[in-house]
């Protein structure tokens, strides 16, 4: 079964890199044809910018309402499409990991381990989704939209009280950085005692 989770972890892998490498040659693509100016209703170039629009236009879109050029939609798109691969593969070695942590104590009814795998990986999971809130927050995504809300609903436990205790500098709020070293400790704590002489996962 181990086997089984470490071959699913490494196809989505190898998904994740597909569909980034696919996108990032798509606007790459992109920004070389507006950049040298190649005549728009030739039949390659009508192909890659209806591809290459679907990605683009509800960036450019937001960029619109913010004030911001359009003609950077592309690079944009680039940055979002990293992130989310980044996410993407984050998520899935957070979940598959801790599937296999809890298989693995299991099998061996070491049950404080079986805990150990399950907080590590609920920490990591809180963790990346603080990031993805940062991402948010820093492309001005409404709280009305579904996900942000719900990063809001289920970060703010952890970030109010510590934006309490260290009120933001200026532009910048220091309680995402606390809370990461706050996790991070804990999951060393974890690691250092109901994970002790665990073997390593097959992922990773």
């Amino acid at each position: 079964m181990l086997q089984v989770i470490a071959s699913i972890y490494v196809a989505v892998w190898y998904l994740i890199i597909a569909a980034l490498t696919f996108v990032i040659v798509l606007m790459a693509v992109r920004i070389i044809m507006n950049a040298v100016d190649v005549n728009p209703f030739t039949r390659p170039a009508m192909a890659v910018r209806r591809l290459s629009d679907i990605f683009i236009n509800p960036v450019r879109k937001h960029m619109a309402g913010l004030g911001v050029p359009t003609k950077y939609a592309p690079l944009i798109v680039l940055l979002l499409v990293i992130l989310l691969g980044w996410f993407a593969s984050s998520l899935a070695g957070s979940v598959l990991s801790t599937l296999a942590g809890l298989l693995l104590a299991a099998q061996s009814r070491a049950f404080i381990a079986a805990l150990g795998y399950l907080l590590y990986g609920l920490l990591g999971l809180y963790s990346l989704l603080i990031f993805i809130r940062i991402i948010f927050s820093w492309g001005q995504v409404s709280y009305a939209n579904r996900l942000m809300r719900f990063l809001v609903d289920v970060t703010d436990p952890l970030l109010v009280p510590l934006r309490r205790m260290l009120p933001p500098v200026g532009m910048f709020d220091l309680s995402p950085l606390v809370a990461f070293i706050i996790i991070w400790l804990f999951q060393a704590a974890i690691a250092g005692t109901l994970l002790r002489g665990q073997p390593p996962l097959p992922i990773g």
